[in-house]
């Protein structure tokens, strides 16, 4: 099993778990503190991309902008499934979040689509699915939020959409919030979360 660089915050017995996922160029402390305040008392677990990029941290390769390396995205998919169900088993939650950004939403969502049993919920800001998945019906027992900017010039709106249409046909618990920005993150989304988790 690839064992992450990562951060760990251990939580209070029967509390959420909570995985968060930095966006290209980050790191296990991005979105670390901000899971401990959305969940008090959750277990968290902040797993550190292990591709680089020019130096910087990505979950998986791609050969341009938006042009994903298919095959390795495969591979790092099955690793960090396998490094979700052991901190699963470890903690012996019952509800399980993924809260990614960008890269981070893009690898999260690529471990749900292949196995959705391992997120009750996963919040996927400024996702990037250029790529059609497979039915699952499996899908249907997740929740999830999407949040995203009108003028992403990384996340064009139209794939955005694409993607709700697919969890949509595949009856999961949709909920979408947009701005009317671009690639950054911005207050209204926060509250997006906060009103999502409640």
């Amino acid at each position: 099993m690839t064992d992450y660089i990562h951060a760990e915050t251990k939580g209070t017995p029967g509390a959420p778990l909570v995985f968060t996922f930095h966006g290209t160029g980050g790191d296990e402390t991005q979105f670390h503190s901000l899971a401990e305040q959305l969940w008090p008392g959750a277990h968290v677990v902040s797993p550190r991309g292990d591709v680089s990029e020019h130096g910087m941290a990505r979950y998986f390769r791609r050969t341009g902008e938006g042009v994903y390396d298919m095959d390795d995205l495969s591979e790092r998919r099955t690793a960090m499934a396998e490094f979700i169900r052991s901190k699963i088993n470890v903690t012996g939650a019952n509800r399980v979040i993924a809260l990614g950004y960008s890269n981070g939403a893009n690898i999260a969502a690529a471990v749900a689509f292949e196995d959705p049993s391992l997120f009750t919920d996963v919040i996927a800001m400024h996702p990037l699915i250029p790529w059609t998945p497979e039915p699952n019906p499996g899908l249907s027992t997740t929740r999830w939020l999407i949040t995203a900017g009108e003028r992403d010039p990384i996340c064009p709106a139209p794939l955005t959409q694409s993607l709700l249409s697919y969890l949509r046909a595949q009856n999961a618990d949709v909920a979408e919030h947009w701005h009317t920005g671009g690639h950054e993150l911005v207050q209204s989304e926060l509250q997006a979360i906060q009103d999502f988790q409640t």
